[in-house]
């Protein structure tokens, strides 16, 4: 590994500002829900359910629309 990269021609990502934000905001927004009925913090919701996600092997549920 080299101790200095040189970055001068590099280029900003132009898909940075398309990822997943609305998608990330009602994850967190469900999870706060979930977080004032249970009383404990969303943060350690999420983790407790993708720990419990990477135990049990769950798997996404992919549904895709046809675009047509």
């Amino acid at each position: 590994m080299r101790k200095e990269y040189d970055f001068s021609k590099s280029k900003k990502n132009p898909y940075a500002k398309h990822l997943k934000q609305q998608v990330t905001i009602r994850l967190i927004e469900y999870f706060k829900t979930l977080a004032e009925e249970s009383g404990i913090a969303y943060q350690v919701l999420i983790n407790l359910f993708l720990r419990e996600c990477a135990t049990t092997h769950k798997k996404p549920v992919l549904r895709w629309s046809d675009a047509g």
